[in-house]
């Protein structure tokens, strides 16, 4: 095992060193670690040649300080890594998933790594294709929003290479995983229309498997639960499509049940509902009022603006190459998985009755 030798006397040569394209022998210059150590560091062997976190902390620190590129074309050529990451979202059509892929994109720009994108469709078929196909270009780690209803061959693959889940993951899996509060958003969603006055409040979900839609609805029940309003839950639909929404809220509001709100499980839903509750010649918020899960820009240029429940897009991305990242380099042996929380964004869609 190796040790560093005057780190600190060298440090300040950092600046000097970035002026040119960086080499393994500028790494091993202000190092003071020889370039057989520094290699071994970077493709993710340290625990391997039993190199210490204090002499990985340093390499990673020149890397980064360096902005040091390794030649991946040559190290492919050497190993069969594509230094390539592979990225599966199920409904690329979708302005989330459309967003987070090119999070995703831009974040493994910084490490050099190119994306392979790979629409599933939301067809476990596909899915399972699609892991085919990265797993034969060797891809060195995967980013994925999963369709499938069970985690066995993730987990199998987890075995071989990274493996990192956004938005959707599998509850009790040692699958690491970077998601939001959808429960607490949807609880928090639902007690804003409570709160102005609303009981007859009509749910169009998502995909029904899906722990997204799952936490969603049940954050929905229980603020109409603890509200005292459990006889009049309402769930509907059962897909994220602007299809599912349309049809639902128009099939509800031909139904002549009374309806005083919408809670649209996702932006793509809350599109078709808008288009139904027009053709019906109700206005939203004077008729209806009507929220949505997801964020997006376009939604405060509808009129009225709508309120949403707004989903941490930027952290999710950067997050989630970041722990890829770390196994990939060796820099992680066990990723966390990382919940975080949505806010909720108000605006005119929502009058109180």
């Amino acid at each position: 095992m190796e040790t560093s030798r005057g780190r600190g006397i060298r440090i300040h040569h950092y600046h000097l060193a970035a002026m040119k394209k960086s080499t393994l022998a500028d790494i091993a210059r202000i190092t003071g670690l020889s370039i057989t150590t520094i290699s071994r560091v970077i493709n993710g062997k340290s625990e391997e040649f039993r190199i210490s976190k204090a002499s990985q902390d340093v390499v990673m620190k020149a890397i980064k300080d360096l902005d040091y590129s390794p030649n991946y074309a040559a190290q492919s050529l050497r190993s069969s890594s594509m230094h390539t990451i592979g990225l599966l979202v199920p409904r690329i059509d979708n302005p989330f998933f459309a967003n987070i892929a090119s999070i995703v994109i831009q974040e493994a720009h910084k490490f050099t790594y190119p994306v392979m994108v790979i629409d599933t469709c939301e067809n476990p078929v596909e899915e399972d294709r699609a892991l085919d196909t990265l797993l034969q270009r060797n891809v060195d780690g995967i980013i994925m929003a999963p369709c499938s209803e069970t985690p066995e061959r993730l987990r199998e693959i987890a075995e071989q290479k990274p493996i990192v889940l956004i938005d959707r993951y599998f509850e009790d899996e040692d699958l690491p995983y970077v998601a939001t509060d959808n429960y607490s958003g949807a609880f928090d969603a639902t007690k804003l229309l409570i709160e102005n006055g609303h009981r007859d409040i009509i749910c169009i979900q998502g995909a029904p498997l899906s722990v997204t839609s799952r936490n969603r609805v049940r954050g929905y029940r229980d603020a109409m639960k603890n509200a005292g309003l459990e006889a009049n839950i309402r769930i509907r639909g059962n897909e994220y499509s602007t299809q599912n929404g349309y049809i639902e809220t128009k099939l509800e509001l031909l139904s002549g049940s009374p309806v005083t709100a919408v809670f649209a499980l996702s932006s793509t839903i809350l599109l078709g509902a808008l288009r139904a509750i027009e053709e019906q010649g109700l206005k939203v918020p004077d008729d209806i009022s009507i929220i949505s899960f997801d964020n997006n820009i376009f939604l405060d240029y509808l009129n009225p603006p709508i309120s949403r429940v707004c989903q941490p897009l930027e952290h999710i991305g950067v997050l989630s190459v970041k722990l890829l990242m770390d196994s990939i380099l060796g820099l992680e042996d066990r990723q966390p998985s990382v919940m975080l929380p949505p806010t909720l964004i108000r605006r005119g869609s929502v009058r109180h009755i």
